[in-house]
């Protein structure tokens, strides 16, 4: 990565901006963990997100090359999303975050919970 690490060139930057929506890396992580899935599915498996997120999400992560759409030519049509190259490489980075999540999330909440205390 050489040269000033983040600076506005950065590639790197592009990691976090794809990771940076609420949604789209538990997107990825449900489609890494189940593999190819129709978006109610994706819904019930997630819990929580809406419709109009989740669409909002999988069209990001399509526009961002993560996921692929796959449209079936069938009655009623069928639709289900998968992960490409580049998303399935990027459940290592996801689980990191999970795993440091794990073990610092009490300490991260419990900082919030002092900041916000009057």
């Amino acid at each position: 990565m050489g040269g000033d690490v983040f600076a506005a060139d950065c590639r790197a930057r592009i990691a976090f901006e794809v990771l940076a929506n609420r949604w789209d890396s538990v997107v990825v992580y449900i489609l890494g963990e189940q593999g190819p899935m129709r978006p109610r599915a994706m819904r019930v498996r997630i819990g929580g997100i809406s419709p109009k997120v989740l669409n909002e999400a999988l069209r990001r992560l399509e526009y961002n090359g993560l996921v692929e759409r796959h449209r079936y030519a069938e009655a009623p049509p069928r639709v289900d999303y998968t992960l490409t190259e580049a998303g399935t490489a990027l459940l290592t980075p996801i689980r990191a975050l999970g795993t440091w999540a794990a073990t610092h999330a009490d300490a991260v909440l419990a900082a919030q919970d002092r900041f916000d205390r009057p």
